[in-house]
């Protein structure tokens, strides 16, 4: 993480993601590798805050043969993410270590390359919940998310609602000042 002041910071990193079976794999997991690149900002209200990112990634997923069988090589494509969160506190002194806040989310998924023909929309993922702020740098976050995906036809769409929980430890080693 590079830090381009107190507001605003770019970030890369990596994930293995292992899709577990579905629709079109039905009896084996799909590994994804993914590289990613990220500009992410904030703005402090009074008590609020608002959190946006950009996000850039390429990710190369595992060939599928059939319902139970892997084949070699990895299909590649890109993805854009846009996020937009926003944290109301209900207590008076705003984001302070036991605070509890109300969060809103939002993050839209869009697919770019060669090898995305009709899905270059992907998903959106809507969160709507509470937020325990432990410390500075940890809190606990836990809600209603919807995932409204286009799936690779192109012509289908599959909602999914699901409570998610969430556990962020922020770490800041840049040295204090």
């Amino acid at each position: 993480t590079y830090y381009v002041n107190d507001a605003a910071k770019l970030t890369a990193g990596y994930a293995f993601v292992n899709f577990f079976p579905s629709d079109n794999h039905k009896k084996i997991s799909q590994p994804e590798h993914r590289i990613w690149q990220q500009f992410q900002w904030h703005t402090k209200f009074q008590r609020n805050r608002l959190m946006q990112w950009f996000r850039l990634e390429e990710r190369f997923r595992r060939k599928i043969k059939n319902d139970s069988t892997l084949s070699d090589g990895y299909l590649f494509n890109y993805r854009v993410r846009y996020n937009v969160w926003y944290e109301i506190p209900f207590g008076k002194k705003g984001v302070v270590p036991g605070a509890v806040s109300l969060v809103l989310n939002d993050e839209v998924h869009v697919n770019f390359g060669k090898e995305i023909v009709y899905n270059y929309f992907d998903q959106n993922r809507f969160f709507l919940g509470l937020k325990y702020q432990f410390s500075e740098h940890n809190n606990i976050q836990a809600g209603y998310m919807n995932i409204f995906q286009q799936l690779a036809a192109g012509n289908q769409y599959r909602s999914t609602h699901a409570a998610r929980i969430f556990f962020f430890q922020n770490l800041d080693l840049r040295s204090k000042k």
